[in-house]
């Protein structure tokens, strides 16, 4: 036969309220009813929650969720919000739509409505390449400084936005191709030595003089038709300068070698037919307003 359990409730001597029972370690809870102010807060957090749940969207389901009795979406207010937003760019945006890249540089309110909403874009569509302040990378051309193929004006910059470079799916793309000058064999290994150390000469770098000097004949019949006889480049043909301290690929020996060897050739899409003519204008006009632009 079971013995019952002895009650370990007591009475504190010191409050005269008696305790829960529970010890921990010799510490005894005293068994003191909850503030009533608690508890009417307490139950009425439970009324609101209940009223909550039936005036607004609350109980996932499997597919959806209850409507609620107020219909709220927060959804259908974030909608809202963008579309008055919308309506109030409007205006402006048909008035970028109808204004020429270049004339918009000449109005205040449209170019700095541009310039901000083209840095919006230019954030989404082009940072993952040019980077997020447009210094580019190895690879990646820097949109800051004055070297530009194809010119640097606003509406040459909204050219090769709209149709890209060396993109295949628009005929209008920007092309510049460079041979391969070793891998088709239009050069053996020590005429590529030579050029290179000619090129890094023009560019003011560490050079060997009588291999530069060398390399001045072969330059001029294989390199100079597309950047120029001096290596100033000839930007309306996408013939990048040689003669200063921006390089896309690098500027040491062996770099320049690889690039004559074998050229890489980058790739930009074209923007035009995804974004619309008017996002590349107002893009256009960021990457001017950049600086680098002319």
């Amino acid at each position: 036969m079971s013995t019952p359990e002895k009650d370990s409730r007591e009475t504190d001597t010191h409050s005269g309220v008696a305790t829960t029972g529970h010890d921990w370690d010799g510490i005894k809870e005293l068994d003191n009813p909850l503030p009533r102010w608690w508890l009417w807060t307490f139950y009425a957090t439970i009324v609101w929650s209940l009223g909550y749940v039936i005036a607004y969207p609350a109980i996932p389901l499997l597919t959806d969720s209850t409507k609620g009795l107020l219909g709220y979406s927060s959804r259908a207010e974030v909608a809202k919000e963008i579309a008055m937003a919308d309506a109030g760019r409007a205006g402006i945006l048909a008035q970028i739509a109808e204004t020429p890249v270049a004339e918009i540089l000449k109005d205040p309110a449209l170019f700095q409505f541009s310039v901000s909403a083209g840095r919006s874009a230019f954030k989404v569509h082009c940072s993952q390449c040019h980077g997020s302040g447009a210094s580019g990378a190895p690879g990646y051309p820097n949109l800051n400084d004055d070297d530009w193929l194809w010119s640097g004006s606003v509406d040459e910059i909204a050219a090769t936005i709209r149709h890209g470079v060396r993109f295949a799916g628009d005929d209008d793309s920007r092309y510049s191709e460079m041979p391969a000058f070793g891998r088709d064999e239009l050069l053996d290994k020590e005429q590529i030595a030579l050029v290179a150390a000619h090129v890094r000469g023009m560019a003011g770098l560490e050079h060997d003089a009588a291999q530069a000097k060398a390399g001045q004949a072969l330059f001029a019949e294989n390199c100079a038709s597309c950047h120029g006889p001096g290596g100033e480049g000839i930007r309306e043909n996408g013939g990048p300068r040689l003669t200063d301290p921006i390089w896309l690929y690098g500027d040491g020996l062996d770099d320049i070698k690889a690039q004559i060897r074998e050229p890489k050739h980058g790739v930009m899409p074209a923007w035009g037919a995804r974004l619309g003519e008017t996002t590349v204008k107002q893009l256009a006009v960021y990457v001017h307003s950049l600086g680098g632009g002319e």
